[in-house]
Parts: C-alpha cells; structure tokens; sequence
C-alpha cells in the first residue's frame, strides 16, 4: 500500500502538519451510522491512502475503542506518510443514557492516563493531532491544555487541537500551548461557527476541520428522510429530519441539487466544494467527511477539483436550514450528538 495520487495540501494552521486538502473521518466505520464491518472499513482506509489522503480522523469515544484500533491496524504499514488523529474527553460507555448533555472530562490525570490508552489502541508511540473532544465546564481549559502540552513535551503527542469549541475558550487554551486546528461542525446547513469562531480561529492562525460537511448525509441526498434511516441510527434524534423541517429542508436540497445539475457534478460534491470555497489566507480549512463506501471517498475526492463561481457561492451562502444541527448547540449547552 503506497500513495499513489498527490492531492492538494493545506496546513493545518500557523503551527501544524500539512495534509490532504480532504481528510477522512472514521467514526462511521465503528459507530453510530449503522453495522460494523472491519474488512470493508480497512479496505477503504487503505484506498484512501492510495488516492492521497493523509488525514485520518478517530476518537477514543468511537466504538468505545474499537475505531482506534481499527484506524491504527489498517494504516500501520503507512504509519510516517500519514497524520492520525485522535479525540478524548467524553466520557460515555455503551450503557450510558444518551438522553442528556454529553459528560467531559478534562482533568489533567484524566488526559494523561487517556493518552496512553489511544497509543495503545492505535498501536503508536505518539499521536500527530490530539484533540480535547468537548471542554469540561468544570476544569478551567488552561489545565486541560497545560496537561495536554505535557504530552508534546513528553513526546506523546505532536499538535494540539480542540472541538467544538467557543472562541474565549480557544483564545484561553491558545495562549497556554499553539492550537493547530478546531474541529466543529460546519456545512451548508450548519453556519452557526462563522460568526464567531471561525474569525476567532483566522486571527490566531487556527485551522478548522470541518466534520460532517455533508450534513450528515442530508446534502449528499443519500439520506432525505426518516425513512433512508436504520432504527437505531441516532440522525433519527436531530432536529433536520423533524416532520416539520423536511419540507422546509427539501426545498433547500432543490437548491444545491439545481447547481449540481447545471455543473454536471452531484450534490455532495457541491456542498463539499462550499466548504473548501471558505479556506481563505490565514484560515486553512481541512473538511473531514465520513464515509464507509469507495464510491462516495472517490466522489468526495472529485470535489477538490471543483471550483464554484461566485455566483454559485453566494447562492448556496443564502440557504438556512428548518432545524437546529443538534438538538443542543454549542460548548455551552454540551452537544449530546457524536462527531
């Protein structure tokens, strides 16, 4: 397994690695989206790397373990020519109650001693990108990152990154250690980051790594209603796919559909092209969309040799979605949603 097709770069802020201008998150292939199937989930792993991609993205909080190993097996034979990522700091199990605020932990023993478990599960001695996965509104964010500066020192971690995060605390953590990039929801259909964060993250030199840039198969168009979803697929739970909504969000997908039509490109590929459209100088941005199927990581990857015009930008600019992105947005209200 070698890679065999050079993507585009960017660098994941004024501090961090350079990597594919496309990652690949990897919860998917161990959670929340439906069956487990480890042979098909390496196998595209592996073709990922073969098409360029150099980002991968995992959390200790994905199957629970199960995705870092499966992340740290498949890529093992390409281990220096690619940037792992890896999460901590939510900590439900698999008999938590998923009804409420999701709990973090960001204690510095707690950080210490989950480092070691990822290294472990992953098969590493050291991680590229470690992110605080949410903050814990008990523990200042300085002694969260003053811990997780100690792993860079200590050779454990090289870059740090936090998620879902509010611009006072990436400010806080940013002046106690560099912050390479924020990982936060951001799509055609979730803008809320812009107003705030994503200025916060462009003057201190951030990168921001969007996860579910497809709207978590909404914009896609391969999954449109109630009906597309397995019983226990938790999108059942999100405010886009509320009868009340749909329609509303419907009528919007007509839209990115109607200038994918014209362009000869699908659906996906246009809203994954806005979200590349929004790297500008001083703010890399580095979408990771989740996939467990060759067809879509090729069709995803076709977008980076998309361009839009700026017609077409400012008319996807203008869509709103019916529906909050999660049914408790933002650091304050602690998303209860996986990402």
């Amino acid at each position: 397994m070698t890679i065999a097709t050079k993507l585009p770069a960017r660098r994941l802020g004024s501090s961090g690695p350079t990597v594919s201008a496309l990652g690949l998150g990897c919860m998917g292939m161990s959670y929340a989206y439906g069956p487990v199937n480890d042979a098909e989930s390496t196998a595209l792993l592996r073709r990922a790397v073969e098409l360029g991609v150099t980002l991968f993205d995992t959390a200790d909080l994905y199957g629970f373990g199960h995705n870092e190993q499966l992340v740290g097996r498949a890529l093992a034979p390409v281990r220096d020519e690619v940037v792992i990522a890896t999460k901590f700091g939510i900590t439900r199990t698999a008999d938590s109650d998923w009804s409420g605020p999701s709990p973090a932990n960001g204690r510095p023993e707690y950080v210490r001693a989950s480092i070691d478990g990822s290294l472990r599960r992953l098969g590493l001695d050291h991680v590229d990108l470690y992110y605080q996965h949410r903050a814990d509104p008990t523990v200042p964010i300085e002694e969260t990152v003053g811990a997780m500066a100690e792993l860079v020192t200590a050779g454990k971690v090289r870059h740090l990154g936090l998620s879902e995060a509010a611009p006072d605390t990436i400010r806080r953590a940013a002046a106690v250690h560099p912050i390479a990039a924020v990982q936060t929801e951001w799509s055609l259909f979730a803008r809320d980051i812009e107003d705030a964060v994503v200025p916060t993250c462009r003057e201190l030199g951030i990168a921001v790594v969007p996860y579910s840039p497809l709207g978590r198969g909404m914009l896609s168009g391969t999954v449109s209603n109630l009906a597309d979803l397995a019983e226990n697929d938790f999108r059942r739970t999100l405010p886009w796919w509320r009868p009340e909504n749909l329609e509303t969000n419907q009528r919007l997908l007509e839209v990115v559909a109607d200038i994918a039509e014209r362009s000869g490109h699908t659906s996906g590929q246009i809203a994954l092209a806005w979200v590349l459209a929004k790297a500008v100088i001083g703010l890399d941005v580095v979408p990771i969309p989740g996939t467990k199927r060759e067809r879509y990581l090729v069709e995803n990857l076709a977008a980076l040799e998309l361009p839009l015009t700026d017609a077409e930008i400012a008319e996807l600019d203008a869509l709103r979605p019916a529906g909050n992105r999660t049914a408790s947005e933002g650091e304050a209200n602690r998303l209860t949603v996986p990402a």
